[in-house]
């Protein structure tokens, strides 16, 4: 039996724009990977949360970093040649940039063509030391992605005020203009 209960982090209904049985309470705040909504305020844990991803991020990168230092010590022992351990860790080097920067990218702005961010995924995931990395730095000032989440959210707040603040009041009770005869006709 599963509880179908919404949860706080993770909202999962969001009111019709134009259903009129639901109130208008604004733009809702899209939940962050670990974080849920508690970026958004600061609440539930955000700081702990925080600490938690970055210890977590730095403590996969180094496992993964061992876990690399093992296979190239396989490759080692099975004297497959110079050409192919240097191969090897040129492949990874690049990769681990690459995903590095697109991880950091994918911080501050949305991916402006998402079919190539698909196909850059395989290099990611060789990559991977690159991405947790990236999270890692970016933990230690804000949630990863908060940054971007927080200013599409303030726009999208200021956009529905504005969109509020012109259609206040009851449009029956304005009174006509009477209408005035245009300068130069007669």
């Amino acid at each position: 039996m599963s509880d179908q209960s919404p949860d706080r982090d993770h909202p999962t209904t969001t009111p019709a724009a134009g259903d009129p049985a639901t109130p208008s309470a604004g733009p809702r705040p899209e939940p962050l990977r670990f974080f849920g909504t508690t970026w958004v305020d600061h609440d539930g844990g955000y700081g702990l949360r925080r600490t938690a991803v970055a210890v977590g991020s730095l403590a996969a990168a180094v496992a993964g970093a061992f876990l690399l230092r093992f296979a190239y010590q396989g490759l080692a022992l099975a004297e497959v040649g110079g050409f192919v351990d240097g191969l090897l860790v040129v492949m990874f080097a690049v990769c681990t940039t690459i995903a590095f920067r697109k991880t950091w990218e994918g911080f501050t702005r949305r991916p402006a063509d998402p079919a190539r961010e698909d196909a850059l995924r395989s290099l990611r995931l060789i990559g991977f030391i690159g991405s947790l990395l990236a999270y890692f730095l970016r933990s230690l000032a804000e949630a990863p992605g908060e940054k971007l989440l927080r200013t599409e959210y303030e726009a999208a707040r200021a956009a529905h005020a504005k969109r509020r603040a012109t259609r206040t009041g009851n449009p029956a009770s304005r009174s006509a203009k009477p209408n005035r005869p245009r300068k130069g006709r007669r």
